[in-house]
């Protein structure tokens, strides 16, 4: 992968965070249910927190 198109993929990851972790998307993940034992707060917080390391993961290293 080019350096020029990796950039551009973790620009757009960095976004997807920024919004991810908005107010409008955690209040919409706080409900009254629990998940797994967890609150629903919780369980998406750690969900996209782990989905983004793993997306930075596979960007960054990428084919070599």
């Amino acid at each position: 992968m080019r350096e020029a198109e990796r950039g551009k993929r973790l620009i757009a990851l960095f976004l997807f965070g920024l919004a991810a972790f908005n107010f409008p998307l955690l209040a919409a993940a706080e409900a009254g249910r629990t998940l797994f034992g967890l609150p629903p707060l919780f369980a998406y917080l750690f969900g996209v927190w782990a989905g983004l390391i793993l997306l930075l993961a596979l960007i960054a290293e990428g084919r070599r």
